[in-house]
C-alpha cells in the first residue's frame, strides 16, 4: 500500500509540473508568446504588412488614424489590435517592446472599448506580466460579448422585441474568427476559467472537428481538472473525458500528418501518466498486494486465523 501511495503522490506532482506546448517550464510572458505567436503571425500578415504597422506604430504621438478612405473608430481599434500583436510577437525583442504593445492597446481600447480582441490583448499583456486578476477581468469582459451563453444571460436580463433568427444573427455578427477563439480558450484554460474554456472549445468543435489542436486542449482541460473534482464520480468522468479528447487528438494528428511536434508529444505524455492512474487505481481496488511478503510472515497470519475461529 505504501508504494502505491507514493506512486500515486509522484503522478500528482508531475501534473503540476507539466505543461501545455510540450511541457517546458516557460516564464509566464514566455508562454505567451509562444501562444500567441503563430496565431500574430498570420493575422497580421492577411492585414498590413510589417512595415505598415511599423510606420503606424511610429505615428502613435499622433492620433495614428489611417488616411486612406473613410474609416471608423472600429478600423483604428483593429488596426492598434495588429500592432499590438506585433510587439507581442515579431518584435517582442525589440527595445522598449512591452511598453509600446501596451500603449497600442490602450489605443485600441480608446476607440472602441468594447472591441472583443482588444480585451483580450489586455488580458494577454496583463497575464504574461503575471497580473492575473487584473487579466481575468478583462478576459471575461472580452467573452461576454460574443460567448453563447453568456449572451443569453444578457438577454433574459433585458427585455428585447428581437425574434430568435435576429438574436441568433447578432450573436453570430459578434463572434471573432475560429483561430481567435483558439487562443481564447487557451487564455481561459491558464485563468482556471474551465467552465467557459469548455463552451468555447465544444462550440469550436461543432463548427469543425477536424481541427487536432481544439481535441488536444480539451483533453488538457479535464486532465488540469483531475485534482479538483469534487467526488469520486467527477474524478472518473473528468478521467474519461480527458483519455477520450486527448487519444482522439493523437489518432487526428496521425490522419493529418501534422507538424506541431510538441504537442504529440504532450499528448503522449497526458496519455501515459492516464493510463499509470488508471493501473493504480485498479491495483488499489483489488486490495493490497502480497509481493514481497515473506512466506512466514503469510503463513504464522493464516495460523492465527485458525486460533480465532476455534475460540469462538
Amino acid at each position: 500500500m505504501g508504494g502505491q501511495a507514493k506512486a500515486k503522490k509522484k503522478i500528482k506532482a508531475k501534473r503540476k509540473d507539466t505543461k501545455a506546448d510540450g511541457g517546458a517550464l516557460m516564464s509566464p510572458q514566455e508562454r505567451m508568446k509562444a501562444k500567441m505567436h503563430e496565431r500574430a503571425k498570420k493575422k497580421t500578415a492577411e492585414k498590413y504588412t510589417v512595415g505598415q504597422l511599423l510606420q503606424k506604430a511610429g505615428a502613435f504621438g499622433a492620433a495614428a488614424i489611417p488616411s486612406e478612405g473613410p474609416v471608423t473608430k472600429k478600423d483604428v481599434s483593429v488596426a492598434f489590435c495588429s500592432i499590438a500583436e506585433i510587439f507581442f510577437t515579431d518584435l517582442c525583442m525589440e527595445e522598449a517592446a512591452a511598453d509600446r504593445c501596451k500603449e497600442a492597446i490602450d489605443k485600441a481600447l480608446q476607440y472602441d472599448e468594447n472591441n472583443p480582441e482588444a480585451l483580450q490583448l489586455m488580458a494577454s499583456y496583463l497575464f504574461s506580466i503575471e497580473k492575473t486578476e487584473e487579466g481575468r477581468e478583462y478576459l471575461k469582459k472580452s467573452v461576454s460579448s460574443w460567448l453563447p451563453s453568456l449572451q443569453k444571460e444578457e438577454e433574459s436580463l433585458t427585455s428585447t422585441e428581437l425574434n430568435m433568427e435576429e438574436e441568433e444573427d447578432q450573436t453570430k455578427s459578434k463572434m471573432p474568427p475560429y483561430e481567435s477563439r483558439i487562443t481564447t480558450a487557451k487564455l481561459l484554460i491558464e485563468a482556471e476559467e474551465y467552465e467557459m474554456a469548455t463552451e468555447v472549445l465544444e462550440d469550436l468543435l461543432e463548427e469543425d472537428d477536424e481541427v487536432v489542436e481544439v481535441w488536444y486542449l480539451l483533453g488538457w482541460l479535464f486532465y488540469l481538472q483531475l485534482d479538483k473534482q469534487d467526488s469520486v464520480d467527477n474524478s472518473v468522468n473528468f478521467r474519461k473525458s480527458a483519455w477520450t479528447y486527448l487519444s482522439k487528438a493523437k489518432k487526428l494528428y496521425v490522419k493529418l500528418r501534422c507538424e506541431d511536434e510538441p504537442m504529440l508529444e504532450h499528448t503522449e505524455q497526458l496519455l501515459a501518466e492516464l493510463r499509470d492512474e488508471e493501473h493504480n487505481d485498479d491495483e488499489d481496488e483489488a486490495g493490497p498486494s502480497v509481493e514481497g511478503i515473506d512466506d512466514d510472515f503469510i503463513e504464522s497470519s493464516e495460523d492465527e486465523d485458525d486460533e480465532d475461529a476455534m475460540d469462538h
